[in-house]
This record gives C-alpha cells, sequence and structure tokens, in this order.
C-alpha cells in the first residue's frame, strides 16, 4: 500500500503540497461552474428554482462518497489497525455531516416552490436524514469514550453497519413513491439527460465539491495527527 496512506510522517509530506493544489483546483472549478450555472437559462418547468441543483446536487454526491470513504477508513483501522486510518475516520465524520446538512438544507429550498412542501418523508429524504443521523451517531459516540483505541473501534463498527443506508439512499427512488426523479441525470440513452447547459456546470459543480472535501479532509487529518503527536509528547511529559 502506497506509504502517504499509512505512514503519518509520509502523509503529513504528501498533505502540505496536496491540499493547497486541492484548494485552488476546487477554487477554479467552483468558480467556472457557478458562473455558467447562474448564467444559465431558466428551466421551462422550474425557472430560476432549478439553479439550486448547482448546490444540492453536488452536497448530495459529497455526502454519499463521504462515507464511503468513512466505511473504508473504518475497515481499514478495524482489520489492519491502522492508527492513520482511524484518524481519518474521525476527520471525516464532521466534514459528511455538513455536507448531509447542505443537501438537506437545499433539498427544502428546491422543494417548497417545486413540491408545495419544504419536507416529504419519502423515502429520498428520509434516507439522507438517517445519514445525518448515522454520522451524528459515529460523532457522538466516539465523543462518549474516553479511550481513543475502543472509541474508534465502535465507531468503526457504526460506519459499517451503516454503509447499508447508501443503496437505499440511490434505489428509494425506485422502491417507493418518491417526489424526487430517478438518478438519470446524465445518462443520454433514457432521453432524459439534462441538456449541456445544466449538465457542464453540474458537473464542474460535483468536481469543486469533491476538490473542496478532499482539501478540507486532508487539512483535518493533518490537524488529528498533531493532536495526538501533542498528546503522547504531554504524556510522556507527565511520566517523566
Amino acid at each position: 500500500m502506497v506509504s502517504f496512506l499509512t505512514n503519518p510522517r509520509s502523509f503529513m509530506t504528501f498533505s502540505r503540497i496536496a491540499a493547497p493544489v486541492l484548494g485552488v483546483a476546487t477554487a477554479v472549478a467552483m468558480a467556472v461552474g457557478l458562473w455558467l450555472g447562474f448564467t444559465a437559462p431558466e428551466d421551462v418547468l422550474h425557472g430560476d428554482t432549478v439553479r439550486i441543483m448547482f448546490i444540492h446536487v453536488p452536497a448530495a454526491w459529497t455526502a454519499m462518497f463521504a462515507y464511503l470513504c468513512l466505511a473504508i477508513a473504518s475497515l481499514l483501522n478495524l482489520v489492519f489497525r491502522q492508527a492513520l486510518a482511524d484518524l481519518a475516520a474521525r476527520a471525516l465524520a464532521p466534514l459528511g455531516a455538513g455536507f448531509t446538512a447542505l443537501a438537506l438544507i437545499t433539498g427544502s429550498l428546491w422543494g417548497r416552490p417545486t413540491w408545495g412542501t419544504w419536507w416529504e418523508w419519502d423515502g429520498r429524504m428520509t434516507s439522507v436524514l438517517v445519514l445525518l443521523l448515522l454520522y451524528l451517531g459515529y460523532i457522538a459516540l466516539r465523543a462518549s469514550i474516553d479511550d481513543e483505541a475502543r472509541a474508534g473501534r465502535a465507531g468503526a463498527i457504526l460506519a459499517m453497519v451503516g454503509i447499508v443506508n447508501l443503496p437505499i439512499i440511490h434505489w428509494s427512488v425506485y422502491w417507493w413513491n418518491s417526489l424526487h426523479q430517478g438518478s438519470s441525470t446524465f445518462e443520454a440513452d433514457k432521453g432524459d439527460a439534462l441538456p449541456a447547459a445544466y449538465g457542464i456546470p453540474l458537473a464542474l459543480m460535483g468536481l469543486a465539491y469533491l476538490g473542496l472535501f478532499g482539501a478540507l479532509w486532508l487539512v483535518r487529518i493533518r490537524t488529528e495527527v498533531r493532536r495526538r503527536r501533542l498528546r503522547a509528547a504531554a504524556l510522556r511529559a507527565a511520566e517523566d
């Protein structure tokens, strides 16, 4: 396995360069994506409301991708006892919760003018709410256990159990009656793909969100590494 994924010292060297590079790329992609999105023509059915899509949809994508990363990091921690994987999982959970909350809030802003309601307990909305509760539960569980090793193992088990929610989120629009459209944004063969005026900025915003998530995650892992090093140094000093 690549050393920067397992060795804290190698990771700190790698992330010192990768985080700002990702940050710059994110800023460029987001600026272009927002400009193209908010200068695109109004939608025939939804008018200006369609522009919420450029914030909402990438947030939902990133929220799900972040939980997948949380589950993978948790698996590495449980199986291989990798300390860096545990720090990565701890650093990731608040980010995932933030993106999920943004998806829920912007979804409600879309829903009110489009569907006539701020909230509907359909499969997609409810399963995304469950995703937020999983993130918050993970954070609360780790905070409630003083021993970091035990906290990491308990959180990892919860994260891996919660992975079952991801396919539920995706397939919910097909399994149950839902206000949401199916996940066919870029499926031209079905005849309902987005026009380029919307598809291109949405793709750019998706990349921007992914870059933002990656940059923030790297910075937060670096903070966790420093925090653990300071704690270890303080314990050694206390023993002396």
